[in-house]
Parts: structure tokens; sequence; C-alpha cells
């Protein structure tokens, strides 16, 4: 620990409690104080603060530090990972958020539910509270490597600081306080990316150094990672944006299904950029310092910095680190709440806010049990992805082929899609298929099989839509 109290940690570990203890006192004050303004912040939220939020939500830690990753071995091509975000939103926004914002629901879950009956429910629940949780494994684990380099710490120290400070903003702001706060971790996040970008060419010389002396792959379109695996990135960005629950529970808190549709344009503007800036800072890195570890691609600038910009920059990764942790944690807390312990313990609204945020401390804490077996971030960023993406097939079909709209066979592909996805994923992909596509077929496969050998199905007691069954709930 005496690292942190020398010459420049101490001006980054001042800069980082000042920051924290800043958001925290802002959180308290936008505090959510009731059930509805927790989830859905009472439907009153700006368009552009929630296009901030969705940009925020899949350009978080995890992908920041993971695209700078895999540019560092792969190249320019990396930038896919968060291109293919902005592709999905606007397509998001065309397709299906008037649908989604018109159920009247905030958990994907019980939108899909309308279409198909509670077991398919319960199972899309399951699914994503499965895949939301392993996206905040890779969340810690991206945010420790910033926090480690600058503050001199631990990987499992600086995981536990990413717990406990984004706990303390999610549980008591909710939806309402994530919301608005996020604006100003995301500032920080977006001038952050801008310093490292600046500093990074100024340390090489510029962008001809770099191709003169990299093979010629890591500035080609497809670089290391090639036309398939790319294909496969950008079509299970734009399927988990579709089915993503944080996603839904952000357009459902804009006051209009118009306002939600602006929202997602919002977003997709803001990712555009990104994108490129990312990997460009990987590329940059695999420049100076090839024999480095991969995963430092992007936190290695900041020992290269002047001591202001460095702890400016350090804030700014902690600040997109908390945001991403905030609004998974969040999500998968709702999908509790709302799937689970409302439905059977049917508590009053103070009941149901004050266990809200007991389950929310629970799940902050359930990923620090198996950081330790993630070796590459954006894999297991894309794998999540793609069992997000299984969410997706089967409500686009619910939505527009009503045909098959069976809760026995949804409910079955669901979950063939879920445990064909995980398995494909941990073999590594075999003959070179990439576990996007098994999560994409899976449940069509199965779906149609179902079809055509039980014949038409049951009817599905689907969930009546509500749209203001919740606000009525929780008012007093």
């Amino acid at each position: 620990m005496q690292a942190l109290l020398s010459g420049e940690s101490t001006l980054v570990v001042t800069m980082i409690v000042a920051y924290i203890a800043f958001t925290s006192w802002l959180t308290l004050k936008l505090r959510s104080r009731t059930s509805d303004q927790f989830m859905t912040a009472s439907r009153a939220m700006p368009a552009v603060v929630v296009g901030v939020l969705m940009m925020s939500e899949f350009v978080g830690a995890k992908s920041t530090v993971g695209t700078a990753q895999e540019a560092f071995q792969s190249g320019m091509a990396a930038g896919w990972a968060v291109l293919g975000a902005s592709l999905g939103f606007l397509l998001f926004g065309l397709l299906m958020v008037k649908k989604l914002y018109n159920s009247g629901e905030y958990t994907i879950s019980a939108a899909i539910a309308q279409k198909y009956g509670k077991s398919t429910m319960l199972t899309v629940s399951v699914i994503m509270i499965y895949a939301l949780l392993l996206v905040n494994v890779g969340n810690y684990v991206s945010g420790a490597a910033a926090i480690a380099t600058a503050l001199h710490v631990s990987l499992p120290v600086a995981m536990c600081i990413i717990a406990a400070v984004s706990t303390f903003y999610y549980v008591f702001g909710g939806l309402k306080g994530v919301a608005w706060v996020t604006i100003l971790h995301s500032a920080f996040k977006v001038v952050g990316i801008i310093i490292i970008v600046a500093v990074a060419m100024s340390l090489t010389g510029g962008i001809a150094p770099i191709k003169a002396k990299l093979p010629a792959y890591y500035f080609s379109w497809d670089g290391k990672i090639g036309f398939t695996t790319i294909f496969a990135w950008t079509f299970g960005t734009v399927g988990a944006i579709f089915s993503t629950q944080f996603i839904v529970q952000a357009i459902s808190s804009t006051p209009s299904a118009a306002e939600a549709r602006k929202a997602t344009y919002y977003a997709a503007a803001f990712c555009l950029p990104l994108g490129f800036l990312l990997a460009l800072i990987g590329v940059s890195a695999k420049y100076l310092y090839p024999d480095m570890n991969s995963l430092y691609a992007l936190p290695v600038f900041l020992e290269k910095m002047p001591p202001l910009a460095s702890a400016f920059v350090t804030t700014s990764l902690v600040a997109s680190i908390f945001v991403s942790v905030c609004t998974v944690a969040l999500a998968i807390a709702s999908l509790v709440v709302r799937d689970f312990y409302v439905p059977y313990w049917k508590p009053t609204p103070e009941r149901e806010l004050k266990m809200t945020r007991v389950f929310s401390i629970v799940i902050a804490i359930v990923p620090l049990i198996f950081v330790f077996f993630i070796p590459e971030i954006l894999k297991l960023s894309f794998f999540t992805r793609a069992l997000r993406l299984s969410v997706t097939m089967v409500a686009m079909m619910g939505f527009y082929l009503p045909l098959f709209a069976s809760n026995r066979g949804a409910t079955a592909g669901l979950i063939g899609a879920a445990v064909a996805t995980t398995v494909w994923y941990l073999l590594g992909n075999p003959f070179g298929i990439d576990n996007m596509y098994i999560a994409a077929a899976s449940p069509l496969v199965v779906m149609a099989i179902e079809r055509m050998v039980m014949g038409q199905a049951p009817a599905a007691t689907p969930q009546a839509a509500q749209p203001n069954a919740f606000v009525e709930r929780t008012s007093t």
C-alpha cells in the first residue's frame, strides 16, 4: 500500500476518491424512493439521457478494455466489436422498440410472455440472468485491470473495490439515479478515451509508423479476425441489443414510444466513433509494447501520461467500470423481482423496494466467485451476446411469425439454445463455427421440429398487456 501514498499515485487516488464521493452524494440526492422510480424512473427520462445510458451498456468497461485487447492481437478490425452496436441500435429503433414499449412491461421476459406464456417467460428470465451475470464477470475483470494498474493494488482487491462502489450506486439510485449519474460517468469516459488516443499518437508518432512496422492485416478491414467472426460479432451484437434486459428497461423509462425510438438513434450516433478510437489504442500498444500482456493494451498508457492527465483518465475508466456494472446489476435485479419475487410473494410497494435492494447486494457478490476463470474478455463478451441472441430469435418469431408462437416450442428452443451455445463456447468453437451461429440457429431448429412433430401446440396462455399495471401498483 506504500505505492498509494507516493507522488503520482496519491494524486490518482485523491481524484478517484473525490469523484466517488461526489457521485455518491449525487446518487443519494437523486435516489429512487419508490419501486416505480427504481425500475422505470417513473417513465420520465429524456431521450438523450436514455441514449447515453444505452450506449454505456454496450460500450462499457468490458468493451472498452476488451476491444483494445483484441486490437492488440488482431488489428483495427477489432473496432467492429463496437461498430456493430451502432448498427444494432439503429435496427432496434426501426423494428422492435415500439412493440416492446407498447407492451407496457419493463422486462424482456414479461414482454415475451405476452406472446408465449409463463413458462417461456421464466426460461427467458433465467437465461438472461445467466448471461448478465457473466457480463458482470467480464466487467469486473476488465475494470480491475485498469484500477490495479493505476493504484498498484492486486486484481482481487481492485475487483472488490468495483463491487463495493458500484453496488452503492445502483442499490440507492435505481434507474432514476443511475441514469442521471451515467451522464457524468459517460462524459468522463469519452474524454478519457480521447486523451488516451492523443497520448498513444504522441508516443507512436502517428499512424504511419505503426502501419510501417506491423503486419498489413493490422489495418485491413477484417484483420486477423476474419469475415466469419466479424459477421458473428455484428449479428450477435444486433441480436443482443434487441433482447438485453437493461435496454428494454431503459426504453421503458421514456415518456412515449416515439421518445424511446429517438433514444435508440442517439445511442447509435454515440457508439459510432468509439469503435475506431478503441481499436487504434490497442494497435498503438502493440507497436510500442509488442511482448506485453494484451489485457493491458489500454491501461498501459496511464503510466506514460503526466500525473494530472493520468489521474483524469484513470477516473474516466473507473467511471466506465461503475456504469457498466450498475446497469447490468440493475437489470438482473429487475428480472429477479419482476419475474420471481413479485408474482410469488406479492409484496407491498415498500417491501418490494426493500427486497430489491437486498437482492442487488447479493447480485454484486456473485460475479466475484467466477472472475478468475476468464482469460479473454472480448470472447466472453460475445458469448454472453450469443446467449441473448437466442432470446431475440424467439422474440422475433413471436412478434412477426405468430404461427410459431408455441409456449412449448419456445421454452424447449430457449433451453436447447442455452445448453448448446454454452457447450460450443467451452469446446472452443469447433470446426471454426462461432457459438453465435449456434445461438441463432438452435431455437429456430427446435421450434420448427416441435411444430412438425407435435403439430399444433396447445394454445399458450399469454400474459395480458397491462401498460399501467406497474405504475398503479407501486404508486402511493
